[in-house]
């Protein structure tokens, strides 16, 4: 199995002197896009209705499960990403820790299927699950992750959405009212200004 991830990455991964509007695109993809999943949630909880702004809570659950369960696998399990034993070529920065699975995009698949099983959202769910299959590529073709990576990444995120949803009925109903709270005290003036739902 790990030569078929080593030579499915080598096939994926950048050439030597990548073409400059191609680079540009996977940085893009790779580092930059994730701003997308705070934004969104954000805009969901500030300007949607009670309904959205509880499938925000529950999408951003999902990404906070996939993240724990990702840090319980690495520290389990350290899977050398792929400059740690000078595999292709890296174009990007990145810190040594373990590359399976990955937390990039298990964030943003864990919010994607969490807002995909939703009533609500779930058109703005699939459209952001399919934006993954690029960041997904990005990471590869910038060097920082193995393909295998991203099949973890897609298990762990599938896994806390189904898990966040299921088990709402035991966190969803506190946490939305504190975090009404916490909402009315940062943004009352808005509030009454209507720029903001109450």
């Amino acid at each position: 199995m790990e030569s078929i991830n080593h030579t499915l990455f080598l096939w994926l991964n950048a050439p030597e002197h990548p073409n400059a509007m191609v680079l540009t695109l996977a940085t893009f993809f790779a580092e930059h896009l994730i701003w997308v999943v705070p934004l969104l949630i954000g805009i969901g909880w500030l300007r949607g209705s009670e309904a959205l702004s509880k499938a925000m809570l529950v999408s951003t659950a999902s990404g906070l499960l996939g993240l724990l369960i990702n840090q319980a696998i690495g520290l389990a399990w350290l899977y050398p990403r792929p400059f740690m034993i000078s595999l292709g070529h890296t174009l990007i920065p990145h810190v040594a820790d373990s590359s399976f699975p990955s937390d990039h995009l298990t964030l943003w698949w864990a919010v994607a299927f969490s807002l995909s099983l939703q009533r609500g959202p779930r058109i703005v769910g699939q459209a952001l699950a399919t934006l993954g299959i690029p960041i997904a590529w990005a990471r590869i073709y910038l060097g920082v992750h193995f393909p295998f990576d991203m099949i973890g990444a897609a298990t762990v995120a599938t896994f806390s959405a189904w898990l966040t949803l299921r088990e709402s009925r035991w966190y969803l109903e506190p946490s939305y009212r504190l975090a009404t709270k916490i909402h009315h005290r940062l943004f009352g003036k808005l509030i009454a200004l209507g720029w903001v739902r109450e």
